[in-house]
């Protein structure tokens, strides 16, 4: 017993035998070629696809927008383009027509009449400015609506400047009246002028800047000719009295240009394009028709040349010309460039009592040497 004894004792004594601690898994890194992960190349690539794809991306967004903006751009310009036409139409079909319809037949109208129509067309002028001033204007368009408000300006002071004079002209005794309204005319000149010379042309430049081909700008004229310069034309227009003293008898009164000619060569009317020979002083015949029904004195016919800017003109008088004769006119102009495109302008002085003066003009291109 003892011995068991001792050996239990012994066996008490002795630590217990410890046990191996079990070991946590780690987690595993991603090696290269690991079916864990992709290598630094790999990712390196995928980076690049990506900043690739966002580099299309953007240059297509960027294209889009700009595509966009410049479409945008172009309607715009059509637009402001169509208003100016629409405006230039219309004031010309509610004030200009209708205003030297007026004033040609004053003669046979109440002075009173005539003075209140013009002020009613003085105030369809005043809208028409008003609507230019009022469009939107794109700020490639800057520089043409500078010239178009002016010239709409211009008209309406014209407008009023003649509303004022009437009253006294109209009489036919107030000879200071009937020139301050010749003058009041070459403000309609320098409208149009500045019209056909700087507005539409600037407008079809911008356009053409812009890809924009094929569309048109309305022409845009109020002073229906040059009579209207003259004081004896704007007398005869205004009263039926000249203050030239030309001489009618009873019966209609009109006359007709029927042709102009220089030597042996009739010119023919635009767009044809008439070479003449002459030199720098051609003598140009003016044929005029008596379309009336008496005898008319004194029918003063000018001819009028643009060339390289400027102006070359010259009248002559037909003394007599029965009702339904043809008579001509001498007019000689000189100091005319020769070799260069110019304009001709022919027109018949209207005779007292005349009213219709479509058929008193013509005009031609020609090149003189």
């Amino acid at each position: 017993m003892s011995f068991f004894d001792d050996d239990g004792e012994e066996t008490a004594q002795q630590p217990a035998a410890r046990l191996p601690r079990p070991r946590r898994p780690q987690p595993r890194s991603p090696r290269a070629g690991g079916p864990g992960g992709a290598d630094e190349h790999t990712l390196i690539v995928r980076r690049r696809i990506a900043l690739g794809v966002g580099v299309a991306l953007l240059i297509v967004i960027v294209l889009i927008v700009n595509g966009c903006v410049k479409g945008e751009k172009t309607t715009a310009l059509k637009n402001y383009n169509q208003s100016v036409s629409t405006i230039a139409r219309e004031s010309g079909e509610r004030v200009a027509t209708p205003l030297f319809k007026t004033l040609a037949s004053a003669s046979t109208k109440q002075a009173l009449e005539v003075e209140e129509q013009v002020d009613q067309l003085r105030i369809q002028a005043q809208g028409f400015a008003s609507r230019v001033q009022g469009l939107s204007v794109p700020s490639e368009m800057e520089g043409a609506q500078h010239n178009l408000l002016l010239a709409y300006n211009l008209r309406v002071e014209t407008i009023e400047k003649l509303a004022g004079l009437l009253p006294k002209a109209l009489g036919g005794k107030d000879k200071q009246s009937i020139e301050y309204i010749a003058g009041a005319m070459e403000i309609f000149l320098a409208s149009d002028v500045l019209y056909s010379q700087r507005v539409a042309p600037l407008i079809q430049q911008t356009l053409a800047e812009h890809g924009v081909h094929g569309i048109s700008t309305n022409p845009s004229r109020f002073l229906p000719n040059l009579g209207w310069l003259e004081p004896n034309t704007v007398s005869s227009r205004l009263t039926g009295q000249s203050t030239q003293g030309t001489q009618t008898t009873g019966g209609t009164h009109g006359s007709a240009l029927k042709g102009v000619s220089v030597g042996s060569t009739e010119l023919a009317a635009e767009p044809t394009l008439n070479h003449l020979s002459g030199g720098s002083s051609p003598t140009f015949t003016v044929s005029v028709e008596n379309s009336g029904e008496s005898t008319s004195t004194n029918v003063k016919v000018t001819v009028a040349v643009s060339a390289g800017g400027k102006q070359y003109k010259s009248s002559g008088t037909i003394p007599s010309l029965e009702a339904g004769k043809t008579s001509p006119a001498q007019v000689t102009v000189t100091g005319i460039p020769t070799g260069a495109a110019s304009k001709v302008e022919a027109s018949v002085e209207a005779v007292p009592g005349e009213t219709n003066v479509e058929n008193n003009k013509g005009s031609f291109l020609a090149i003189f040497g």
